[in-house]
């Protein structure tokens, strides 16, 4: 059985507690939230891996991925070669007013062009502004955060297992290099005195 004024009692009770503990607001803007690594934020685009394939603008359900692209002819690599077409990314933009972020775009590019991004501060005040180019985009992608390390008893991936073989085999390669050209260095100041010594006997 409750009496009159036990409401009252018990949120200043409440409040008395609370009043001796420390804050627990996040003062943002000025203390930025610690934020998870793999946030959904922003998509960020890595132009180097877009081969203009248009899958992701194909997949997404909000179609809010616009993209314009032309041919270029690019010379044969070799003499009697044939001539190759490339698609050039002319425009890459994504309009976040549409987007629902469910990051299907970002699985299915098969170059690993879109990466998720913990930034969070791109509020506008007109709807239309929320269309963002790809030089935002490009931006953006400086804000993806690392990787997580891999397991160690994780196998070495395939790009870099491809990579430290190439580097490997350069590296024979230049060192084979340097001793084929000391050897011909020491073996040159030798027939150089050989020829010198004939030379000599010769005038005697």
């Amino acid at each position: 059985m409750s009496f009159p004024g036990s409401g009252l009692a018990k949120g200043l009770a409440v409040t008395l507690r609370t009043m001796t503990k420390r804050s627990v607001t996040a003062q943002y803007p000025d203390v930025q939230p610690d934020l998870a690594p793999r946030t959904r934020g922003v998509i960020g685009l890595f132009e180097e891996n877009c081969t203009v394939c248009m899958l992701c603008a194909r997949e997404c359900p909000d179609w809010c991925i616009y993209i314009d692209s032309h041919k270029e002819t690019v010379p044969p690599a070799a003499p009697g070669g044939r001539e190759r077409s490339r698609n050039v990314l002319d425009r890459f933009a994504i309009d976040f007013a549409l987007c629902m972020y469910c990051g299907i775009c970002i699985e299915v590019c098969p170059f690993d062009a879109l990466f998720w991004s913990p930034e969070f501060e791109y509020a506008e005040t007109d709807i239309h502004d929320l269309t963002h180019e790809r030089d935002k985009l490009r931006e953006w992608m400086w804000t993806v955060p690392e990787p997580p390390a891999l397991d160690p008893a994780a196998e070495e991936p395939k790009e870099i297992a491809a990579a430290r073989k190439a580097a490997d085999k350069l590296a024979a390669q230049q060192a084979a290099e340097a001793a084929a050209q000391n050897e011909n260095q020491t073996e040159n100041p030798n027939q150089n005195q050989n020829q010198a010594q004939d030379t000599e006997e010769e005038g005697t």
